[in-house]
C-alpha cells in the first residue's frame, strides 16, 4: 500500500505541535518535513529546534528533506533532532556517497531528491547507498504548484533502475487524488501532500483520497 506523507510545509505554522498530532490521528504514515534555507530555494522555514521540539509527540517517522546548501553542515543536527529519514538533493553537493554514508552512520535512512530538470541517471552511482529516492514533481520552493506531468515517466524509469535495491520511490509535489493515482502506477511507493491533505482540515478524508 503506498504510504502517504503529509508535508509540514502547508501546516498552521502556530500550532504546529496540534497539526502532527491530527495528522497521527488521520492515518499519515510520515510526516514530511520540508527544510528550506533561503538559498538553495528562495523560501525559509524552520530548522532542526523545531523537529526536536515536536519528536516528543509522535512515533510517526519523520522525513526530512533538506531543501539546503551546503546539506553535510545539517546532517547531524537533525539526526540528532529524531529524523528517522534524511534526504539530500544531488543538486546540492559533490560527493553525493559520501553524504549518503555519512546520513547512515547515524542509523537512520538516507535519500536523494531529484529536482524535474535533473537526470535520473546519477542514481546509477548510488541506488545500492539510498533508502529512498525522492522525484520532485514540481520545483522545490513552494507548496501548492501544479504536478508537472514528465514526472510519470520519470517514476517508471527510475523503478526500473532501482530494480534489485531496496530503495523506495517518493514523490513531492502536486500531489492530489488525480495525480496519486498515476504516480503510484508508474512505480511510486510514497506520496507527499500539502496542499491536498491540508485542504478544509478534513485531514482523514483527505489522506484516504490519496490512498
Amino acid at each position: 500500500m503506498v504510504l502517504i506523507a503529509p508535508s509540514l510545509l502547508s501546516a498552521d505554522f502556530a500550532k504546529l505541535k496540534d497539526e502532527v498530532l491530527s495528522l497521527e490521528e488521520a492515518g499519515a504514515d510520515m510526516i514530511h518535513l520540508d527544510i528550506m534555507d533561503g538559498h538553495f530555494v528562495n523560501n525559509l522555514t524552520f530548522g532542526a529546534p523545531v523537529v526536536k521540539a515536536l519528536r516528543p509527540y509522535t512515533k510517526l517517522p519523520f522525513d526530512a528533506h533538506l531543501m539546503v546548501e551546503y546539506p553535510e553542515n545539517f546532517i547531524e543536527p537533525f539526526a540528532d533532532a529524531g529524523a528517522d529519514i534524511i534526504t539530500v538533493h544531488a543538486e546540492s553537493t559533490v560527493h553525493l556517497d559520501a553524504l549518503l554514508r555519512k546520513i547512515k552512520s547515524f542509523g537512520i535512512k538516507a535519500g536523494v531528491a531529484l529536482n524535474p530538470a535533473t537526470d535520473e541517471n546519477v542514481l546509477k552511482y548510488v541506488a545500492d547507498i539510498a533508502d529512498v529516492v525522492l522525484l520532485m514533481s514540481v520545483n522545490p520552493g513552494y507548496g501548492g504548484q501544479p504536478f508537472i506531468e514528465e514526472t510519470t515517466e520519470k517514476i517508471a524509469r527510475v523503478k526500473k533502475m532501482l530494480k534489485g535495491c531496496n530503495a523506495l520511490i517518493e514523490v513531492d509535489g502536486g500531489i492530489n487524488a488525480l495525480t496519486a493515482g498515476k504516480c503510484v502506477s508508474a512505480g511510486a511507493d510514497i506520496l507527499v501532500a500539502g496542499t491536498t491533505v491540508f485542504k478544509g482540515g478534513e485531514y482523514r478524508k483527505n489522506i484516504e483520497s490519496l490512498r
